[in-house]
């Protein structure tokens, strides 16, 4: 990998000519609909040099160098000038307008600015105009900050945060209530038993846009109750372009460390695969002789195994990276083709030299209130993570008609390797000594087809398709653990403790996914209205097993292996006929662990969006969706089949109503209501039980669980000003019938966790959001921009029956148990904050963000509820364009500027707050090059 980074700084290119004339281009926009509108005409004032919008509003125009008068203009709206639109050789000038109806102004509007360069301004109108509460983020913004992929980017929309930096969560509700879609598709991520995709495999130079739905509308799913967050990947450019960017990244605390832990790499771990090193040597459910069988096959079957079971030190390498990109469009007589092409390449190097994971209950003693160990463990926690991303799409675009067609493809590898020391408390004190290996292998491939038409330049129906198949795969592969009892200076092995253990698991999800809508333009008590309806479908079908083995030891002293893991397979410790002592394999194959499930949803809607009067618009939908889910399957006993039995069937309405009312052009006021659901997974509908040997938590699936609905409503009174500035306050209620919430098992498995329907809820609150330039206050601060959005949020859950009893039989003398407390995964408030500065091709800025203290995993009887402290997360980011056309750029930037720690604490009546988790992420300093040409 070190000389493969090494090649890739050095394999830079030089720069290739352009042509001598420039472009604009844009879109064009509807004010009435906040929609595209297609056939405007675009004309240099006085000359009958222009162009027209292709149907979808994009259009492009080329020029030679000089200053120019544009007009906008479109028959019954009101045409619109853009002055001092200045053109320069082999550069390309954005534009984006938005015409309003002629009816509203009999005036013509000419505009007499510096062009707007910066797409920051057109997402905020699609904001003001929209028919839907959301919050957006164009790529100005994202170049702003210095955000490499969506993932690092998407934290600055207000309420919204991430977990493990990656998965988004809206409004402070965790994974299940939010939904990620790909240019308005489902789409699985890298871990299917997630709603939202695994945000950073998408790098910020494919995005033009994202756009996060925070109320509902009939035409998006109802499987979403805190936002939809829409990943809008670019179209192809209007000319033949390349991007070429490389980057790297140092931890001092992580990178260059001879304390780095890790285990032996397959050739191609490098390229985020493995290439055999660790299959599964024995087939799913095989038969395996028994000690007492004295079979030669047993010491056969052992010897197949790969020796390996002991961390290996090693001395870690830093963060690198590259990317690069190309778009063009072919001329096709009156047609055009479309071409973009992308692939990045991302290698971190993670180490955590004071991981922590600690396992405490509350004492027997009613009178006693301090927590009680049951296992503390710490040590170190490396993780070598390859992530590639590609992505190869064809548009072709015809009068009337546009055709899509886009291929992504993920690959991820992750060899995670850990070294403990551990202290029991179980029965009497206990000094433990762990190694932990994995290695965990994920694919994604996706197909999506998509389709507009336009039918005529005067039509006002509008038809569109789109098809999307995914193939998820998600392999665990040797999984290896191995637990040491140090006693009296020997190293013991105690199955009743733990045994070592080899685990392989597997995961195939394919999901098929197709929508039809219709629109059409029409009169409603003569008043312009725009009516949709619709058809969807998702198809989504999982296969996964498990298959571990125990290794035993059958009269070999402990001496023999002294402490170290990598013992227990040499060819002189493995069991044979001819000594009775040594290491053999047995299969702890379990039937609940091979399961086959699928699910279906059929959805139909129709949305009328009118005028009532001329300030207010409604947009009144209803959307129909039938959802089931199947599933085949054993508990862990064998003796509760399900074959094909439907766990799920449910058929409902899901209402929406949407207010809008214009107090003036800038000034909106918002109310909705809408219905929503969220769904188990298919992991948490199952009988599963799977074990995570670097927590030493076991999941549990349960089958019984029910689908939780929820009832959103939402109002929000928004200012937007010209200099792309927004001031919103908005308040929002949800009210949720049967929750889904992951719980500890119970008093007899507190290392156990589950997931379960706990009474009812409800989550209210508000936010606020400010961004402006700072050119109102002074003129000399044109070149800075401030932004910060707060949220404040309330949960309460009730709870049931169950865990309200189980509180009170665990309460602490002079405790007072409510039977309502905070909705798990909902974090009480949100802040991000931002200062910017953009100037002769100096983007910098400093940015804040943080989320209260939420809470993780429901306590029960005598374990008490964790939750996470806030992080505190202050990113600095500086960036400086040069060369002829400012085509090249350097980026620095430093993350984790305040070296937080992320912690997750116990908390009980009258006790010291305890430790059920910790790690630090470090300082990182990032710097890149990127060339466009």
């Amino acid at each position: 990998m070190k000389h493969l980074f090494t090649l890739l700084v050095f394999s830079l290119f030089s720069l290739v000519g352009f042509s001598q004339t420039g472009v604009v281009t844009g879109k064009i926009y509807d004010a009435e609909f906040n929609d595209l509108l297609p056939f405007a005409n675009i004309v240099v004032k006085n000359t009958t040099i222009g162009t027209t919008s292709d149907f979808d509003g994009n259009y492009e125009l080329e020029l030679d160098p000089g200053t120019y008068v544009l007009v906008y203009s479109f028959v019954g709206y009101q045409p619109k000038e853009i002055t001092d639109v200045v053109i320069e050789e082999n550069t390309e000038v954005t534009i984006n307008v938005t015409l309003n109806p002629s009816s509203e102004s009999l005036d013509e509007v000419v505009v007499s600015t510096s062009i707007r360069r910066n797409s920051e301004a057109a997402v905020l109108n699609l904001q003001r105009k929209s028919v839907n509460l959301f919050d957006g983020l164009s790529i100005e913004t994202m170049k702003k900050s210095g955000a490499s992929n969506v993932a690092s980017a998407v934290k600055s929309v207000p309420g919204v945060s991430l977990q493990d930096g990656k998965f988004v969560y809206v409004r402070g509700l965790g994974d299940r209530y939010t939904k990620s879609i790909l240019n308005g598709m489902d789409i699985p991520g890298l871990d299917p038993d997630r709603n939202t995709v695994q945000l950073d495999i998408f790098p910020s130079n494919l995005i033009e846009n994202i756009i996060v739905y925070k109320t509902l509308t009939a035409d998006l799913p109802a499987d979403f109750t805190g936002g939809v967050v829409d990943i809008v990947t670019k179209d192809f450019s209007s000319r033949e372009e390349y991007n070429l960017s490389v980057g790297v990244g140092y931890n001092p605390s992580m990178h260059f460390n001879s304390d780095f832990i890790t285990q032996s790499n397959s050739g191609t771990d490098f390229l985020g695969f493995d290439n055999g090193l660790r299959d599964d040597p024995i087939a799913l459910g095989a038969s395996i002789p028994a000690l007492a069988d004295n079979s030669p096959r047993l010491t056969e079957l052992t010897r197949r195994f790969e020796p390996e079971m002991a961390a290996q030190n090693d001395t870690s390498f830093m963060n690198y990276n590259f990317g690069f990109s190309t778009s063009n469009q072919i001329e096709i007589g009156d047609h055009k083709l479309g071409y973009i092409a992308a692939i990045s390449y991302n290698a971190e190097t993670t180490l955590y030299d004071d991981y922590t994971q600690n396992f405490l209950f509350k004492p027997q003693s009613l009178s006693e209130t301090e927590l009680v160990p049951n296992r503390l463990q710490k040590g170190y926690l490396s993780e070598e993570n390859v992530l590639i991303s590609g992505l190869a799409g064809i548009t072709y675009k015809r009068d009337f008609s546009k055709y899509k067609a886009v291929f992504t493809k993920v690959q991820n590898g992750t060899a995670k390797t850990g070294k403990f020391e551990q202290e029991s408390f179980i029965t009497n004190a206990a000094l433990f000594y762990s190694d932990n290996l994995e290695y965990t292998e994920k694919t994604v491939n996706n197909l999506l087809l998509s389709g507009t038409h336009a039918f005529s330049a005067e039509s006002s129906n509008e038809l569109d398709w789109s098809v999307s198949g995914t193939n998820v795969k998600v392999n665990d592969k040797d999984v290896r653990s191995t637990l040491f009892e140090y006693d009296d200076g020997q190293y013991i092995i105690r199955p009743s403790i733990g045994e070592p253990r080899r685990i392989w698991r597997n995961l195939e999800e394919n999901n098929l996914s197709s929508k039809l809508n219709f629109t059409k333009k029409h009169q409603l008590f003569n008043k312009d209205a725009k009516f949709k309806a619709g058809l969807a479908q998702v198809y989504k079908e999982r296969d996964f097993d498990i298959n571990q083995y125990s290794l035993r030891i059958d009269g070999t002293p402990a001496a023999a292996f002294s402490g170290n893991p990598d013992n227990l397979l040499i060819s002189e410790n493995i069991w044979t006929t001819d000594n009775s002592g040594g290491t053999y394999v047995v299969s702890n194959f379990e039937p609940a662990n091979t399961f086959n499930a699928y699910a279906t949803t059929y959805a139909a809607y129709v949305s009328e969006e009118f005028k009532i009067t001329d300030k207010l618009k409604s947009v009144l939908g209803l959307r129909f969706e039938k959802y089931d889910s199947y599933y085949t399957g054993s508990n862990t006993i064998g003796d509760i089949n399900y074959n094909d039995e439907r766990i799920i069937d449910e058929a409902d309405l899901f209402p929406s109503l949407n207010l809008i009312y214009s107090l003036n052009d800038n000034t909106n006021l918002r109310l909705s209501y809408a219905k929503s659901t969220a769904r188990p997974s298919f992991k948490e509908a199952s009988v599963a039980q799977i074990f995570d040997p670097i927590s030493n938590i076991t999941f549990n699936g349960n089958i019984d669980l029910k689908t939780t609905y929820v009832d959103n409503f939402d109002l929000r009174y928004e200012i937007f000003s010209e200099d792309a500035g927004l001031l919103a306050l908005s308040g929002f209620y949800k009210s949720f019938d049967n929750p889904i919430e992951l719980t500890i098992f119970g008093l007899e498995a507190i290392n156990d966790v589950i997931p379960r329907n706990i009474g009812d809820a409800k989550v209210y609150g508000v936010e606020l959001e400010f961004r402006r330039n700072l050119g109102f206050i002074y003129e000399n601060l044109n070149s800075l921009s401030f932004n910060t959005n707060i949220s404040v949020i309330e949960s309460e859950q009730t709870m049931n029956e169950a865990e309200y009893e189980g509180r009170l039989s665990a309460a602490r003398d002079g405790e007072e148990i409510d039977d309502k407390r905070q909705l798990q995964g909902q974090s009480p408030y949100l802040i991000n904050a931002g200062l910017s500065y953009s100037k002769n091709g100096i983007q910098s800025g400093i940015y804040y963000n943080v989320q209260g203290e939420t809470l993780q995993i429901v306590g029960i009887g005598q374990v008490s509820d964790v939750y996470t402290d806030p992080f505190h997360s202050l990113n600095f980011n500086f960036s400086k364009s040069f060369g002829e056309k400012e085509n090249r750029t350097i980026t620095l930037k430093v993350d984790n500027i305040l070296n937080d720690e992320i912690r997750s604490n116990y908390q009980s009546y009258n006790a010291e707050d305890q430790i059920f988790s910790n790690y630090s992420p470090g300082v990182e300093f990032s710097l890149s090059y990127a060339i466009k040409f």
